[in-house]
């Protein structure tokens, strides 16, 4: 499994993934799901990929030479000379859709099941950042202002934090920060996310970037963290008062008469009726 993030934000756009992969408990590998691609002062673009290993890593290998053909007659075009991020999704997707026409019948024919989950983002010169999702199929979807990030892999941990803490206006640093205490509690709950992690912080209309870093067990930021996000959690824990079932000293009882629905009805003989 794996587990990859990306947020797109007013102030620029922010990439994890950790590279942990599986194909049971004693084949556990590490491989990377993040490709960038980069052409100073005309286009950045990261490559975040998550489901099976030889789909993806096909992918990516062919998005390097995959062209759509220009129906007027122009020159094909590539993730290198899309006009727009839009453009260069579109190849992509092709680039799926290519890999699934030669291995997808021969998957299937071995019963698997052609499994890849993209995400791809940055910056052409002439417009602005763009952040989509590519399914198995080729097609793909954008990122907005209400839903300002996508994960592929193993989101469900992480995502709580994402959501109570993004919006377009929060600064590049601090999403960096919420996305790496996403990856800590996907780590902490799940064996098949694993360390070492990348991370690459992009700011818009720069067309490079130099934040690009790679996270293992010895980072003392990402120790930090781990550690500061443990004990934060646990003192707010403690700072929730507990139920009080019998009322007493509290303002804030738990047991009381709902508004709506009845408590749940226990059934103490063999005649009582479930309904």
């Amino acid at each position: 499994m794996t587990y990859c993030v990306a947020i797109k934000l007013n102030a620029g756009l922010v990439f994890l993934s950790d590279s942990r992969t599986n194909a049971g408990l004693d084949q556990i590998s590490s491989f990377r799901k993040m490709m960038i691609y980069e052409k100073a002062g005309d286009r950045f673009m990261v490559l975040l990929s998550a489901g099976n290993l030889s789909i993806s890593q096909s992918v990516r290998e062919i998005l390097q030479s995959e062209q759509l053909t220009d129906r007027d007659g122009g020159e094909p075009m590539t993730i290198w000379n899309a006009k727009s991020m839009f453009d260069a999704a579109r190849v992509l997707g092709a680039a799926v859709r290519h890999v699934h026409e030669r291995d997808g019948a021969a998957l299937k024919r071995s019963g698997v099941d052609f499994n890849v989950s993209l995400v791809f983002g940055g910056q052409i010169q002439g417009e602005g950042m763009r952040l989509f999702q590519v399914y198995s199929a080729g097609n793909f979807i954008e990122a907005t202002s209400e839903t300002p990030y996508f994960q592929v892999g193993e989101s469900k941990y992480g995502k709580p934090v994402l959501d109570r803490v993004l919006t377009p206006d929060t600064p590049l640093d601090e999403a960096a920060k919420c996305a790496l205490v996403s990856m800590d509690s996907t780590l902490k709950s799940n064996l098949s996310v694993g360390l070492p992690l990348d991370l690459v912080v992009y700011e818009v209309n720069q067309f490079a970037t130099d934040k690009i870093v790679c996270i293992d067990e010895h980072n003392p930021y990402f120790r930090m963290l781990h550690n500061s996000w443990g004990e934060k959690l646990r003192e707010v824990f403690d700072s929730i008062e507990d139920p009080a079932w019998h009322g007493g000293l509290t303002e804030v009882p738990l047991k009381v008469e709902p508004s709506r629905s009845r408590p749940i009805k226990k059934i103490t003989n063999p005649r009582d009726k479930l309904v």
